[in-house]
């Protein structure tokens, strides 16, 4: 390894480190609570040398939002693997944007929340890559409803645009996850959330059926 390569490396750690610091920060006292001298303090660096990675605490915020972006399209990309034709990829799409908010739920709100954050557009590199991991993991939905319009699985009049059925698809089973995991306290009836998003993804993509 030659030391260009060393120090990159070494930069890339410590990038990875201020960002594990502001996590813990971020999801234990919230984005609001938190300063920049304490993220410095978590993450063993001066408050000067924490600036030469992240111009503010908004970027610091956006380098988490690109984090859970990136954890979220692999998962897309897994679950297009994992079915065999489009309506089965769709399927398993589904389950993995569950399963993301049941094992990073804090990953989850950071995408969730993403929308009503402030400083989301900001110019920088940060944000670039934002928009781009987004526009990815959208990508992977409408590839896999033109599959499924391509292997007849889903029916070509019913999906029509396929980057507006996706947007419909990940927009009504994000409503009933978020409704899945509300407080079932006074809701004797509330439906078990696993059979609530295995009904609802199930209904989904019978809508598209071909």
């Amino acid at each position: 390894m030659t030391l260009d390569e060393r120090r990159e490396r070494e930069k890339q750690e410590r990038r990875e480190s201020i960002l594990d610091s502001a996590e813990t920060c971020f999801f234990n006292k919230g984005y609001e609570r938190t300063s920049m001298d304490e993220i410095a303090r978590n993450a063993h660096l001066s408050r000067a040398l924490l600036y030469v990675y992240f111009k503010d605490k908004a970027a610091i915020m956006r380098g988490i939002m690109l984090r859970a972006g990136h954890s979220l399209l692999e998962r897309f990309r897994a679950a297009q693997v994992a079915g065999t034709n489009g309506r089965q990829q769709m399927q398993e799409i589904g389950w993995a944007y569950y399963r993301f908010g049941l094992e990073r739920p804090d990953y989850f709100d950071v995408l969730t929340n993403a929308s009503t954050f402030a400083h989301l557009a900001d110019p920088d590199d940060l944000s670039q890559e934002l928009a781009c991991c987004s526009e990815l993991a959208m990508a992977c939905m409408v590839e896999s409803l033109q599959l499924g319009v391509s292997d007849g699985s889903l029916s070509a009049e019913r999906v029509g645009d396929a980057l507006q059925a996706a947007y419909y698809l990940r927009g009504a089973l994000h409503g009933v996850i978020m409704q899945s995991r509300q407080d079932s306290a006074g809701l004797p009836n509330q439906p078990e959330p696993e059979k609530l998003i295995g009904y609802t993804i199930e209904m989904l993509t019978q809508s598209l059926r071909g």
